[in-house]
């Protein structure tokens, strides 16, 4: 079967299988989407095909989109662009990525967006997150359908779209960053990928197989992942015994997806680092650097631990011992808590014992009284013999 048969095969069958008789295809004008959005006009009519473009406002943006607008134009195809600016950050690829997404997904509303990725990028992906240190879900790289987006072209490589542009005689937008080994999908695929297919010629059906079967062992592994899950969700956060005693495989992903969800780094390292935090002696408050942030264990539950608290609210202290001092408490405090009957504790040890987070710790305070006692600590409550004494209160117009 000729190049332009099979892919226009794959696309008809992507679009029974999902019932479709219209289509919203993702197009940049370059090959890969150019066939695809041609392949849907043969199957569909140019009536039902729509073209959704991301401006990335780059210098050679106008040219791409005056391209693509006559392309479609003269097929009677409609066309809707978006601009967007894609924000600094450490990678400009993984940034435009994010923004390209969201624009897409805004210009679609509730329709399926059809995208041009092939195996030849099935195939980069994996040797991406091979490069960068990924799991066994990271090789799974691009899924045929997440969300809205779905990738009929994702079993033809580089070379079938190349042939089927030339059988199509469709004259595609060529993106000189395509060309721009700064980016390391680009450096893989001029650099890497040549080298490697020297060894094996079938090296991008290889990658892409493999892919194919680190998807399959993460769905049968699926309804453990969220038994897991639900089991140890706490406050927001993880509970570390479920955790520390499930087989890893499922404990990692349960912290990726945690992670992940948290706006944290799922990578490989950073999952290691929290599930070795989580199966750690549960000892007061340790944490972990994770990309995008810090991850404490408090006790036994694991939480994010860069958010920041919310204000203080101000303190009224009312009593016949004044006047009063209001003050953040400090290592070597002592009081003697009405819970303890007088017994002289550190404040420290206080805390400990109600496994206070470190950083609810750091914020406590201690009211004290003109004798120089603390007569009221914040979490522990009022001293031996001082709750008809003081009353401490959040103040209405101040602090005190």
């Amino acid at each position: 079967m000729s190049a332009l048969a099979a892919i226009r095969a794959s696309v008809a069958a992507t679009l029974a299988r999902h019932g479709r008789r219209c289509l919203d295809v993702a197009c940049s004008g370059g090959p890969d989407s150019l066939a695809l959005a041609d392949a849907a006009i043969a199957a569909l009519g140019a009536a039902q095909v729509r073209l959704l473009h991301v401006d990335h406002r780059q210098p050679t943006s106008a040219a791409a989109v005056a391209h693509l607008r006559a392309w479609a134009d003269a097929r009677g195809v409609a066309l809707a662009v978006a601009a967007v600016d894609v924000p600094a950050g450490a990678s400009w690829e993984a940034q435009a990525r994010t923004v390209r997404e969201q624009a897409l997904r805004e210009l679609a509303g509730a329709e399926l967006i059809a995208t041009g990725h092939t195996a030849s990028d099935q195939a980069e992906t994996v040797l991406m997150r091979l490069v960068r240190g990924t799991g066994p879900d990271g090789l799974a790289a691009i899924a045929p359908r997440r969300g809205p987006f779905v990738r009929p072209l994702l079993a033809h490589t580089r070379a079938e779209i190349e042939a089927y542009v030339a059988a199509a005689g469709l004259d595609p937008w060529r993106d000189p960053m395509n060309d721009d080994p700064r980016f390391t999908r680009v450096w893989l695929r001029q650099q890497i990928v040549p080298a490697l297919v020297a060894h094996n010629p079938q090296l991008e059906r290889a990658l892409a197989q493999l892919a194919q079967l680190a998807a399959d062992d993460r769905a049968a592994l699926a309804p453990q992942v969220d038994a897991l899950a639900a089991a140890a969700e706490l406050d927001g956060g993880l509970a570390c015994a479920p955790l520390a005693a499930a087989p890893p495989a499922i404990a990692r992903r349960v912290i990726a997806a945690w992670l992940a969800r948290h706006g944290r780094s799922s990578e490989l390292p950073a999952v290691a680092a929290v599930l070795a935090l989580a199966a750690g002696p549960a000892a007061g408050t340790r944490g972990v650097d994770v990309g995008g942030g810090r991850v404490a264990r408090v006790y036994d539950r694991l939480a994010i631990d860069d958010a920041p608290g919310p204000p203080l609210a101000p303190l009224t202290v009312l009593g016949a011992d004044g006047p009063y001092q209001v003050r953040a408490w400090r290592p070597g405090d002592r009081m003697r808590p009405a819970r303890l009957r007088g017994q002289s504790r550190k404040l420290s040890d206080l805390y400990g014992d109600l496994k206070l987070p470190r950083a609810a710790r750091a914020r406590a305070r201690v009211v004290i009284a003109a004798s120089g006692a603390i007569v009221w600590a914040e979490h522990v409550g009022a001293a031996w013999q001082a709750t008809e004494v003081v009353r401490v209160e959040p103040a209405v117009d101040g602090p005190a």
